[in-house]
């Protein structure tokens, strides 16, 4: 676990109406409620058919360190609050069950992902985190895994650390990216806290410093003529870079036995520079080299490339995912959705003229049901938390919005999908290797059929609700409706 993550206390990144409501709690009857909230999201970025699952390391993090320091407890008395509160806060021990959906597992609107259970005050304290850490991470690590499949198995870079938005969010971003599918990242402070491999040449500036491209090029062989890749757009790609490129590989590489890994396009008509650019490298005698593109990159572009016949083998990605700027946010949301009182775990619903906003009720648990046969993901059922699932006989899954339709599922395998975090305050997270995380998230993308995959107008998988979590939620809506 990164170090520096482990170290920040990030206690006071929280929204201030937090601080306000557990004043309040603390002041009120409730204060020693125990609570349940659901993370959830209701749409998909760029109206795509899923969302990967990123952030929850982070999330660890921030927990493990959930503590008030006697600064924050000086700035919270300046702002007004007592001392009654302000000596529990400084002295509260962290007392909360969480449960998260595994980085790098493809979730889908209305589930929820994160699920926490504790005392009411210290379950609202850590909303604004619990968002952002997973809010974040999923949404770069969903748009660059649709990067990726564009670029039908071609390796992706993760090129955008100098447009993210702020330092966290060029080394974070590019530990989604890197779960998501990326090859690697240009962020090498990245790399050496999360081990996703920094990878990159040189810029414009290496051959513009020079008396000649031909000089850049080759003074970059001398040294590195393991890793030798140029960049052959400075001047004229065709009539320069390429041709430069190629008296270096002979003059430099060959007579040491190398052979170069590669030349970048970083400008023009990348599809027709390309392949122009691969006749000329064949022609001399290097088949093997590969051609790189970067410059303002994403998955349609990449699409459209490849449609078009370019001849590109690796892409650098920048700001078009680093901050997924097609569709840059994630609108995770945390909701109460029960309480524990006199021994009993009661149902709460918030309703919404807004459909979409009115809240799945209950103490709840997340299965996922794969088709025996071919491996693939069949559908998700939200149930109860005391509700078992008999894997050996047929189940029936049924439409929440529109009931009558209904499928009867046989030959299954069914997960659950929320793992524990924390037990009673206590860590109980397993660290992952990040190359862990990325080999499962390939491999969860794996079991998603082809047309919940599509870019445009994906098949939409359906999140069900299990028989008792309809009534209930249908019984809470009636009892609510104020007439």
């Amino acid at each position: 676990m990164y170090e520096f993550d482990i170290k920040r206390n990030l206690t006071m990144l929280t929204d201030f109406y937090e601080i306000t409501m557990a004043n309040g709690y603390f002041k009120s009857e409730y204060k020693d409620t125990v609570a349940y909230f659901d993370m959830f999201f209701r749409t998909i970025p760029d109206n795509g058919g899923y969302v990967i699952m990123a952030g929850v390391e982070q999330l660890v993090s921030y927990l493990r360190n959930l503590h008030f320091t006697p600064d924050d407890i000086e700035y919270l008395r300046r702002k007004g609050f007592g001392d009654e509160f302000l000596s529990y806060l400084a002295s509260f021990k962290f007392k909360c069950d969480i449960w998260a959906v595994p980085e790098g597992t493809p979730v889908f609107p209305g589930e929820p992902i994160v699920k926490v259970r504790g005392p009411v005050i210290q379950a609202q304290l850590i909303e604004t985190m619990v968002l952002l850490c997973i809010n974040h991470q999923s949404l770069i690590a969903t748009k660059a895994n649709r990067v990726c499949r564009a670029a039908q198995g071609r390796a992706i870079m993760e090129f955008g650390s100098r447009r993210a938005q702020g330092f966290d969010g060029a080394i974070y971003g590019a530990r989604a990216a890197y779960i998501g599918g990326c090859v690697g990242t240009a962020c090498t402070i990245s790399d050496e806290a999360f081990g996703t491999p920094a990878l990159g040449t040189m810029a414009h500036s290496w051959i513009q410093l020079f008396d000649s491209e031909y000089d850049a090029f080759k003074a970059y062989a001398e040294e590195y003529p393991d890793a030798c890749t140029l960049l052959v757009d400075t001047y004229n790609v065709l009539k320069s870079g390429v041709p430069n490129a190629i008296k270096v590989f002979d003059e430099v590489l060959k007579p040491l036995g190398k052979r170069p890994k590669g030349i970048r396009i970083d400008s023009g008509d990348i599809t027709y520079l390309s392949r122009k650019a691969r006749k000329m490298l064949d022609e001399a005698g290097y088949p093997d080299c590969a051609i790189c593109a970067s410059n303002s990159l994403d998955e349609y572009i990449i699409r459209d490339m490849l449609l078009q016949g370019a001849k590109v083998d690796s892409f650098g990605v920048g700001e078009h995912l680093i901050t997924s700027s097609s569709s840059p946010v994630l609108g995770g949301v945390y909701k109460l959705v029960a309480v524990e009182k006199d021994g009993e775990t009661i149902s709460k619903i918030k309703i919404s003229e807004n459909v979409q906003k009115i809240t799945t009720p209950g103490n709840k648990k997340l299965y996922r049901f794969y088709d025996k046969s071919s491996g693939k993901a069949l559908a998700d059922l939200v149930a109860f938390n005391n509700e078992a699932i008999d894997p050996d006989a047929p189940y029936v899954l049924f439409d929440p919005d529109y009931t009558w339709k209904k499928k009867i599922i046989t030959d299954f395998e069914i997960r659950e999908l929320l793992e524990p975090l924390f037990v009673a305050g206590k860590c109980v997270f397993e660290e992952k290797d990040i190359k862990d995380i990325r080999k499962y998230c390939a491999e969860q993308i794996d079991t998603l059929w082809d047309e919940v995959l599509r870019f445009e107008n994906p098949h939409n998988y359906y999140v069900d609700l299990s028989q008792k979590v309809w009534e209930k939620k249908h019984q809470l809506i009636e009892e609510n409706r104020g007439y």
